[in-house]
C-alpha cells in the first residue's frame, strides 16, 4: 500500500519474552490473539471452492493468489511469505500500532524484541489498548502517532494469512500489499526499520508496476496511469518533507532554548503544511483532514521510514538488469553493514540517521 501502516508480530518472540517475565500483560494480549489467528486460518483454496461465496470476497482472494504466484515467479520473493490462508476478523482492522519520537530531535522512541531487534512501533490488536499506550507516551512529552495496522509479516516464521479487512482495499492495493509483506520475508535486517520498510516499499512499487505492464489490458493501463499520477504527487510531497525535516533538524541542533526551539518548530511545520496544501487537490476530504491534523516529528520520521533511498534502490536494480532475484541477493549482502552505514547508502542526511 502507498502509505504503509504496520507492526511485525512474531509469536516466537512473544513466547520468549513471556519466559523472560517482561511486559506480561502486553505479550499475553499479543500471544493470545496471534495464536487465535493461527487457529482461525482457513486455506484460501478451500474457501474458493464454496458455491455461496460472496463475490467481492471471491474476487479479492483470487487476486491475492494471483499476486502471490506473481511475487514468487516474477519478483523472486520468498515463497514462505504467506497468503495461502484466510482469516475472518471480528473487528474492522487487523490492529493498531503506536509510534513515538522525541519532540526536539529526530530520534525515535523504540522497543526491543528478540529476533526483530529494536523497532520504532508497538502494535496492538485492539484500538483501546493502543490508545492507552499512546496516552502514556504523550505523558512522557513525546510526539506520537496512532495508525491502523493494514498488514504484517512474520518474516516467514508462519504463513501469513489474508485478512477480511484487507479485502476492502482496491485491486492494486491488494496486489501491492502482498508484494510489500512478502518482501519482508525475503530481506530483513534486525533493528533497521527504515531500510526494511523502504526496501519493501521499493519492491512493492516496482513489482506492482511490472504486474500491470504484463497484464497488458485496457483496464490495467488505466490503473497503471493512475498509480503513476499518485507516485508523482507522492515524490513531490516526500521531497518537500525531506527539505523541511532538514530545517527542523537544524533548529533542534542550535543553542536556542527549548522554548525558542518549540516556537521555530511550530513555524516551520506551519510553513510546511501551507506548501503541502498547494500540492494536494483543492477540494475533498483528504485535504480537509490534512488541514485539521496537528503535525509533529513523528509524521516526518514516519514518512522517511517508508520512503528513503529510492534513487539507491533504483540504481542497484538497474545494475542487475532489473532482475529481482539478483537484486534481493545483493540487498542481503548489506547485512554486514551497520544501520548508520545503510542509512548513508539510502542518502539519509547525517542529522536524520535515526530510523
Amino acid at each position: 500500500m502507498p502509505i504503509k501502516k504496520k507492526y511485525i508480530f512474531l509469536f516466537f518472540s512473544f513466547l520468549l519474552l513471556l519466559s523472560l517475565n517482561r511486559c506480561i500483560s502486553y505479550l499475553f494480549h499479543l500471544g493470545k490473539e496471534q495464536a487465535r489467528i493461527l487457529h482461525s486460518r482457513v486455506p484460501i483454496a478451500e474457501i474458493l471452492q464454496k458455491q455461496d461465496l460472496d463475490e467481492k470476497k471471491k474476487k479479492g482472494l483470487e487476486l491475492s493468489q494471483k499476486a502471490r504466484q506473481f511475487a514468487v515467479k516474477r519478483l523472486g520473493l520468498n515463497s514462505e511469505g504467506g497468503f495461502l490462508y484466510y482469516v475472518e476478523l471480528d473487528r474492522e482492522e487487523i490492529g493498531w500500532h503506536v509510534t513515538a519520537s522525541y519532540p526536539l530531535e529526530f530520534k525515535s522512541y523504540t522497543w526491543w524484541f528478540p529476533i526483530v531487534g529494536s523497532v520504532p512501533y508497538k502494535g496492538y490488536f485492539f484500538k483501546e489498548l493502543a490508545e492507552t499506550e499512546e496516552a502514556e507516551l504523550k505523558k512522557k512529552g513525546l510526539d506520537t502517532r496512532l495508525r491502523i495496522t493494514a498488514g504484517y509479516s512474520t518474516l516467514g516464521w508462519f504463513s501469513d494469512p489474508v485478512f477480511s479487512s484487507q479485502l476492502r482495499a482496491s485491486e492494486d492495493e491488494i496486489i501491492a500489499l502482498v508484494f510489500h509483506e512478502m518482501a519482508h520475508a525475503t530481506v530483513y535486517f534486525d533493528g533497521d526499520a527504515r531500510f526494511n520498510e523502504s526496501y519493501a516499499s521499493f519492491v512493492e512499487e516496482e513489482g506492482t508496476r511490472l504486474y500491470y505492464v504484463e497484464e497488458s489490458s485496457e483496464e490495467s493501463a488505466k490503473i497503471l496511469l493512475e498509480r503513476q499520477k499518485k507516485q508523482k504527487e507522492r515524490d513531490r510531497l516526500i521531497k518537500l518533507l525531506q527539505e523541511y525535516a532538514l530545517k527542523l533538524d537544524a533548529t533542534y541542533k542550535t543553542d536556542l532554548s527549548n522554548l525558542e526551539k518549540e516556537k521555530n518548530k511550530k513555524r516551520i511545520i506551519t510553513e510546511f503544511k501551507e506548501k503541502v496544501i498547494q500540492i494536494l487537490e483543492p477540494e475533498g476530504e483528504r485535504l480537509q483532514k490534512f488541514r485539521e491534523r496537528e503535525l509533529n516529528n513523528e509524521d516526518f520520521i514516519g514518512v522517511l521510514r517508508y520512503h528513503s533511498g529510492n534513487d539507491f534502490f533504483q540504481d542497484e536494480f538497474k545494475k542487475v538488469g532489473k532482475n529481482f532475484s539478483r537484486f534481493h541477493e545483493n540487498m542481503r549482502k548489506l547485512k554486514s553493514l551497520s544501520i548508520k552505514e545503510r542509512a548513508k547508502l539510502l542518502g539519509v542526511p547525517e542529522g536524520i540517521i535515526d530510523p
